[in-house]
């Protein structure tokens, strides 16, 4: 199907260390998409931030710009779009 995205990625049940997306643009966000059954939270250490990343949340990010990351969370499986 046609997409403005370059790639998806599909991560499951994988902590993501913190990094920046080396493929996307500056100018664009990225899509994150959080399914399953986890607690997990998402990090952004350049803003110092923390926010609950629970299933049915989606995040838009520049991911190029701002190092993000998701730590080991408790319970559940996590899959994730991005």
């Amino acid at each position: 199907w046609p997409s403005i995205y370059v790639s998806i990625d599909v991560i499951v049940n994988q902590e993501t260390p913190p990094h920046l997306d080396k493929v996307s643009a500056p100018s664009l966000l990225d899509l994150l998409v959080s399914l399953g059954t986890h607690d997990a939270q998402f990090h952004i250490g350049d803003l110092g931030s923390i926010f609950g990343y629970q299933p049915g949340t989606m995040i838009y990010l520049a991911g190029k710009l701002l190092c993000h990351s998701v730590p080991k969370w408790e319970n559940g499986e996590r899959i994730a779009l991005a």
